[in-house]
């Protein structure tokens, strides 16, 4: 097979039909051998129901319902695992992401490209998304010590050698943008106009991101660890200090309480070894536990328009 599309849908039922009948039209003119894979993330709406119904019109949509609300990027996750294309375009179901610009990015591999990933050239986003989404940003650059293009999602098309690496990776926090930016390969950047929304909201709220950020921030990156293993030294430097400068006022006779300042050194010093422990120990603590749990990252509890293997 040459090309596969993944949505997650969540709460997309007013848009599926839509959204289908743009793809199809999209890619028409690129290959006949396709198939459009719709992940629905156990939405409360009745997408499920609109999935199952675009699938019996059409065998080349094929639909998988997951057992749980997993997230959107472990929906995604479950998507490419079900996959059959050499290319695969990751895209978001609320029409932001333009079907439109399949061709283009698709055009874009032909130079020799692994990756092409979609740059939102103007967001077409409320000032509060806008603002929340740059807020996301701004720490999870911080938190990971990486330079994130808040110009870029998930929606682009990736090789079938990069997918095949992204679903080879045990992380049981899965951020696809990230995820796909990692694994390497040759990438590509493509312009792209992005859309207004026309049907309900975005679920990310400004705290949601925050939580998003702060989620990968653990699965990705292990500096708040680190931070504390320095704001640890940083203590101890100062509680050194602070016992020099007590010391001299010792020597002078200008010390009236005796033993309380001692006590105050003491526990500051031992707060500030103890952080110290603890960071070191969290070092590996945290990478143990992200491997020892062996949970799977998402469960599919049926599928439509699959053969089965």
């Amino acid at each position: 097979m040459e090309l596969s599309i993944v949505s997650p849908i969540y709460r997309g039922e007013k848009m599926l039909d839509e959204l289908v009948r743009r793809i199809i039209d999209s890619v028409k003119d690129i290959t006949d051998d396709y198939e459009i894979v719709l992940v629905n993330d156990c939405s409360p709406d009745n997408s499920w129901e609109k999935i199952v119904q675009l699938c019996n019109e059409n065998k080349k949509v094929k639909g998988v319902n997951l057992s749980r609300n997993f997230g959107q990027h472990y929906a995604i996750t479950a998507g490419l695992s079900k996959t059959s294309g050499n290319w695969v375009v990751v895209m978001d179901c609320d029409l932001q992401d333009r079907p439109e610009e399949i061709p283009n990015l698709y055009a874009k591999t032909r130079e020799g490209f692994d990756s092409v990933f979609a740059q939102r050239v103007e967001r077409q986003d409320t000032f509060m998304k806008r603002l929340s989404s740059a807020a996301f940003y701004f720490v999870f650059s911080f938190l990971t010590d990486s330079k994130q293009d808040k110009s870029v999602a998930n929606f682009g098309i990736y090789n079938r050698k990069v997918v095949n690496a992204i679903l080879s990776m045990g992380d049981s926090i899965r951020y696809f943008p990230i995820m796909a930016q990692w694994v390497g390969f040759r990438k590509g950047y493509l312009p792209v106009q992005h859309a207004e929304r026309q049907v309900g909201s975005s679920s990310y709220s400004f705290f949601k991101l925050i939580r998003l950020a702060s989620d990968n921030m653990i699965g990705f990156s292990d500096k708040p660890l680190r931070l504390m293993l320095t704001f640890g030294f940083y203590v101890v430097i100062g509680s050194l200090l602070v016992a020099l400068y007590y010391f001299v006022k010792w020597c002078l006779g200008l010390i009236v309480v005796d033993g309380f300042t001692t006590m105050v050194i003491s526990l500051w010093l031992i707060a500030g070894i103890l952080t110290m422990m603890l960071g070191i120990t969290g070092l590996y603590i945290g990478k143990i536990f992200d491997r020892v749990k062996g949970r799977p990252v998402f469960i599919i509890g049926e599928t439509v328009n699959f053969s089965e293997k």
